[in-house]
């Protein structure tokens, strides 16, 4: 039974049925976005842009503020939302989709500011004599944000804030499998008081995701597959509009053989199950060094066999948020048992529970021949791998076409570090799982397959930014540098003076 099943459509707008993957009940139903639907909505925001991008920094934050304290009023509405929209544990809940949206959302409400203001740069050489250089952010407009249904609150609030900070108009459209926390948050924004038509949702489908990529925007920040990513590239591209896009994961763990065990079988079984494995920088692939490698196992297994899957109260790992999802987790652990590898812990459907729950998986004796270790599983599974030594798991770590994140796990911090700048990864945590997209900091984007651009940072919030470079005369005069009538002795001029003052190697590195 899927998550989502079409309904007798009305008019020109599919409408879709929307199931739990708790117990495969009707939770609602959703009617899809047309591109009509699209094109109008985005007329609107175009109309409601200019006045939001006229405010200031400290009145856009107001908004933000409200909203927050509306939202952590409400809590517990979406919790329950949330928990039965995609059946994860109420702990992951509160940590993913309020603690760290509030977060970035406090971040860059006080930040945007900031990192936008205009600013003076020196401009290099004879030049800078000359002329001043102003750097100015101005708001690209309407910026459309298609989120996935792994995170669908922390997902959309983080792009969402930035470029609502940056003086943007945002069209959002949330994943068909978890559009009713979504929906659920943006009327907390109209309760907030946002301007009509600044955030507007569209609920739909992929083609409603496809027509938002054509319609017109003046940016597109998705977060979802690889296969769709570059379908939006694809449009972006025809359209000639910027995109960030943050793709799929396969993250590598490195067990080096001074790692505190204990933490890094922690760390190991929290980063393949969190979420029930469901989010990109997942930990899908371990390398434990040989001597490691027994006692790094046994210690895994203790911990996985202790996790408790549940549909209601305390448990540790929820199910799995879409029925075609499972399908995948099943075909790579079954893969990798016909190729001779060992389940050591789950390896199936929880016989248990009536939705779509797999059990905490620990497999071991993989190998990159395996699906499991080469094609994103997205699922609560441990792999792990023996490797001979450190080389031999950076060797493997690359041999990937993700680069999204990974970790890895020794004492020695500055050997951490090292390791970590060879790993062709979008970002590395040293002794602890993937955090860095919870560091708003940090630029956070993949390599490879798994994305285009960064988001995150100060880096982040430009990117929903023209930077505009402002060029000022300093000096006035009557005639304009280099302009007409062009002279030969003008000519040999100038070509004189730049081989007197470039060919001089002490001129030329102060002019540097």
């Amino acid at each position: 039974m899927a998550i989502y099943e079409p309904l007798p459509a009305k008019g020109e707008r599919r409408r879709l049925q929307l199931r739990s993957p708790v117990d495969l009940e009707v939770i609602g139903e959703i009617e899809c976005a047309s591109a009509e639907d699209v094109r109008a909505a985005l007329e609107r925001a175009r109309k409601a842009q200019p006045e939001w991008a006229a405010l200031s920094f400290r009145s856009r934050a107001r908004f933000v503020h409200r909203f927050m304290d509306l939202f952590l009023e409400r809590s517990d509405e979406l919790i329950d939302i949330i928990t039965r929209e995609t059946g994860k544990a109420r702990s992951e809940a509160i940590s993913m989709e309020i603690f760290a949206p509030m977060q970035a959302a406090a971040y860059y409400a006080r930040r945007a500011e900031k990192f936008l203001k205009p600013r003076k740069r020196r401009v290099a050489g004879m030049l800078g004599w000359l002329k001043q250089l102003r750097i100015t952010y101005r708001p690209l407009g309407v910026v459309g944000i298609i989120t996935p249904w792994n995170g669908p609150i922390a997902l959309a609030v983080n792009p969402l804030v930035q470029a609502l900070m940056a003086g943007n108009a945002v069209l959002l459209k949330p994943s068909e499998v978890t559009p009713l926390s979504t929906q659920w948050m943006a009327g907390l924004w109209a309760e907030a008081g946002l301007p009509e038509n600044v955030l507007q949702v569209l609920v739909g489908d992929g083609e409603t995701g496809a027509a938002l990529c054509e319609a017109g925007v003046d940016k597109i920040s998705f977060t979802g597959s690889v296969a769709t990513g570059r379908k939006v590239a694809e449009a972006c591209g025809r359209n000639l509009i910027p995109c960030t896009l943050e793709l799929g994961g396969k993250d590598a763990m490195i067990v080096c053989r001074d790692a505190d065990l204990e933490r890094a079988a922690s760390g190991a079984l929290i980063g393949s199950c969190m979420n029930t494995g469901q989010y990109c920088c997942g930990t899908e692939r371990i390398y434990v060094v040989d001597e490691l490698y027994e006692r790094f196992v046994d210690a895994v297994v203790e911990r996985a066999r202790s996790l408790r899957q549940g549909t209601s109260g305390e448990f540790d790992v929820g199910a799995l948020f879409w029925d075609r999802q499972l399908e995948i987790v099943e075909g790579h652990v079954d893969d990798a048992r016909a190729r001779g590898a060992r389940v050591l812990v789950g390896g199936r459907r929880n016989p248990d529970l009536p939705g779509l729950y797999y059990e905490p998986t620990v497999i071991v004796d993989v190998d990159h021949d395996m699906a499991i270790m080469r094609e994103e599983t997205f699922g609560p599974v441990v792999a792990v791998m023996r490797v001979a030594d450190e080389e031999e798991a950076i060797r493997l770590a690359n041999d990937s076409e993700y680069g999204l994140n990974g970790n890895v796990w020794t004492r020695d911090k500055e050997k951490g570090f090292e390791i970590a700048q060879r790993i062709e990864t979008g970002g590395v945590c040293v002794n602890d799982m993937a955090l860095t997209y919870g560091v708003p900091e940090a630029p956070f984007g993949g390599r490879k397959t798994s994305g285009v651009g960064q988001v995150n940072g100060k880096k982040g919030l430009r990117g929903y930014t023209h930077e505009m470079p402002i060029l000022i005369d300093r000096w006035g005069g009557t005639k304009v540098q280099g302009g007409y009538p062009y002279t030969r002795k003008a000519e040999d001029g100038t070509l004189a003076f730049a081989k007197r003052l470039f060919g001089n190697a002490t001129l030329r590195r102060w002019l540097a």
